[in-house]
């Protein structure tokens, strides 16, 4: 994170073009951050170019078999690269761990609900839903734990966008879909949740919720503007628990979970990796000063990699 540039001067930029890809809630994020940027230095143009990505186009695949989450990222910072953008927005769960030499993620806005939603026309909850009920999932961290913990459920991938699942779940494909909360809440589809999973039912994504601004590493003047919307303690948690990810080699081809909290000067992080099919995981949770935040992500880690984790992964690389 750049947030060391918040303090220096800031000199703003003459024009700023936002790089975002253009689903409803990826342009939602980039229409906000637009937003917020005008109300900090008025008068200041800010345009959105729209981008799709690779992601986008392979919409009838796992994300894990064709590269990960990653490939949402990759065209917007071609962009930067080539000038035809400033900076991108992301929602932070599909930044990679490892960002590309010349990236930074010069802010991170505050946190959304970070917890998964369950979304059902039938049931009001996991636990209702009979031996057999389809679920439909994009990823396999939420497989990974639904697995676990209800064994007579058949997990089934979902992908495309917000409405597209929806719709998917009404025309009765599925008899319940999990997605993002924070993405429902920013669409304004608070009232499609039906219920929400508990962090110790369904640990979320690193960085789920938040939103992280990604500029090139040389752009100091646009690093030093955009440092001014982020948010501290979102921050701190997001770094935890990418410094978590990063260290277990996270990827869309590894369920793995981080979620941290901050409680004055004190920070937990808790995590856990598994199996796809919940057959093994290993949780953990660790804390310490809000200062060391990468610290304790790795500490984690390292942890879970003694107990287990490392085998875990060992399989999921040969498999």
């Amino acid at each position: 994170m750049a947030s060391a540039t918040a303090s220096a001067p800031t000199q703003i930029p003459a024009k700023i073009t936002i790089a975002s890809r253009q689903s409803a809630l990826a342009m939602w994020q980039a229409r906000h951050v637009q937003a917020r940027l005008a109300a900090l230095s008025p008068g200041l143009p800010v345009e959105i170019l729209g981008v799709t990505t690779e992601g986008d186009r392979w919409l009838s695949v796992s994300l894990a078999s064709i590269g990960g989450k990653g490939l949402f990222v990759k065209e917007l910072e071609d962009a930067l690269a080539a000038g035809r953008a400033d900076m991108a927005v992301h929602s932070a769960k599909d930044v990679p761990a490892r960002l590309p030499e010349g990236y930074t993620l010069a802010a991170v806005l505050e946190r959304e609900d970070p917890r998964d939603a369950f979304l059902s026309n039938r049931y009001p909850a996991p636990a209702a839903l009979p031996p057999g009920a389809r679920v439909g999932t994009s990823s396999l961290r939420r497989q990974c734990q639904l697995a676990a913990r209800y064994p007579r459920l058949r997990i089934e991938p979902l992908r495309g966008n917000v409405d597209t699942r929806m719709r998917k779940l009404d025309e009765g494909q599925y008899d319940a879909v999990i997605l993002a909360a924070a993405g429902l809440k920013r669409l304004g589809l608070a009232h499609r949740i039906t219920s929400f999973l508990a962090l110790e039912e369904c640990l979320p994504a690193p960085g789920q919720g938040a939103l992280g601004l990604e500029c090139r590493t040389e752009r100091i003047d646009l690093a030093r503007l955009l440092a001014r919307l982020g948010d501290a303690v979102t921050a701190g948690c997001v770094t935890a628990e990418r410094a978590f990810s990063r260290a277990l080699s996270g990827s869309c081809n590894v369920p793995l979970g981080a979620y941290a909290a901050i409680d004055g000067t004190a920070m937990r992080l808790r995590g856990f990796v598994g199996a796809p099919d919940g057959s093994r995981m290993v949780s953990g949770e660790r804390s310490g000063p809000v200062d060391d935040a990468e610290a304790i992500g790795i500490g984690l880690a390292e942890e879970l990699k003694s107990r287990g984790a490392g085998k875990i992964l060992a399989a999921l690389s040969t498999g």
